[in-house]
């Protein structure tokens, strides 16, 4: 193969790797969802797939991993962040906080700390992994029975709205994104 066909053949190749790559970096509504909903959910899959790609291939000794005495465990972060999109799931489409029963399955997890210290452990990373993908199913089946209107109406006895409320999971979610992403780097190999 000459030198000429060579530069072709990699700038085509180089080109749709490039293209690929642009493309699929983008915030699009996925099928089924009003706009502003669709463009939340799409960052929050993203979101969740990026946490999820950092924690996959953790061992035990990484997921039970304490940075020191007053950190938290990364499995117990990503219960955590079950926990928290559970809440949220019930105040924004029941208008309601966790019922009792709710509370006893998730507070733990939902506060961190001491408690969690002591009770979030022993279990591999797909264990909490699981949880936040059936949390987050809940989530994208209920978010796909709204609309836009919804989302900009306000949470009965708040000052917030919806789509601020799914906004702050977006957000908070990134927040122990990076912290997870800090553990692992000080992590002793």
């Amino acid at each position: 193969m000459n030198n000429h066909l060579k530069y072709i053949l990699s700038t085509f190749f180089l080109t749709v790797i490039f293209t690929s790559a642009v493309q699929s970096q983008q915030i699009k509504p996925p099928k089924g969802y009003s706009a502003q909903i669709g463009s939340t959910v799409s960052m929050l899959e993203d979101l969740k797939s990026r946490v999820t790609n950092s924690v996959k291939n953790l061992n035990q000794d990484e997921t039970d991993f304490l940075l020191d005495d007053d950190a938290n465990r990364i499995g117990a972060m990503i219960l955590h962040l079950a926990a928290t999109e559970k809440y949220y799931q019930v105040y924004t489409f029941e208008n309601r906080s966790l019922n009792k029963a709710e509370r006893d399955e998730w507070d733990i997890a939902q506060n961190l700390g001491d408690n969690a210290r002591n009770v979030i452990k022993d279990k591999p990373i797909t264990y909490y992994l699981d949880i936040w993908d059936e949390v987050r199913k809940e989530t994208l089946r209920l978010l796909k029975e709204k609309n836009d209107k919804w989302f900009a109406s306000k949470i009965k006895g708040s000052n917030m709205n919806n789509h601020w409320a799914w906004y702050h999971v977006m957000e908070h979610q990134a927040n122990h994104m990076g912290q997870i992403r800090l553990i692992i780097k000080r992590m002793e190999k």
